[in-house]
C-alpha cells in the first residue's frame, strides 16, 4: 500500500470519528465506462514536513490530529574516502524503505509562510 493510499484511508477513518470534516466541494471522477462518480472532498491532512514544502507552517502550540504509520525512504550514509566525512548514498541499492509513525495536521492548523523582503 502506497502512502498515498495509507493517508486516504485514514481521512475516511479519521472523517467517520468525527476528527476531520468534508470541505464542501465535491469531486466528480469519470469511470472508464463513462459513470460520473461525485465524491465529497475530506480535509487534507499532512505532516510537519510536506506542510512547510507547501509553504505553510503549523501554528505555535497545534497538536497532531492523527498519528499512523507511513513508509518512509532512508539512504544510507557512508564515509567519503577523499575528505573522510559522511556523506548521503544516492544509490538505491543503499536506500530502505520502513514504516515510520509520523503525525499529520490539518489545513486549520497551519498559517501561510511570509516571504522575506
Amino acid at each position: 500500500m502506497t502512502n498515498k493510499e495509507i493517508i486516504a484511508n485514514e481521512q475516511e477513518r479519521l472523517v467517520a470519528e468525527g476528527v476531520l470534516k468534508y470541505t464542501g466541494r465535491v469531486l466528480q471522477l469519470e469511470m472508464d465506462d463513462g459513470e460520473i462518480l461525485e465524491i465529497k472532498e475530506i480535509q487534507p491532512i499532512h505532516t510537519y514536513n510536506a506542510w512547510k514544502s507547501l509553504g505553510y507552517q503549523v501554528k505555535k502550540g497545534e497538536k497532531c490530529v492523527a498519528k499512523f504509520p507511513i513508509w518512509k525512504y532512508s539512504t544510507k550514509k557512508r564515509k567519503n574516502e577523499d575528505t573522510g566525512e559522511n556523506e548521503e548514498v544516492v544509490d538505491a541499492l543503499h536506500g530502505h524503505c520502513f514504516m515510520k509513525v509520523s503525525a499529520f495536521f490539518t489545513n486549520e492548523q497551519v498559517e501561510k509562510i511570509e516571504e522575506a523582503e
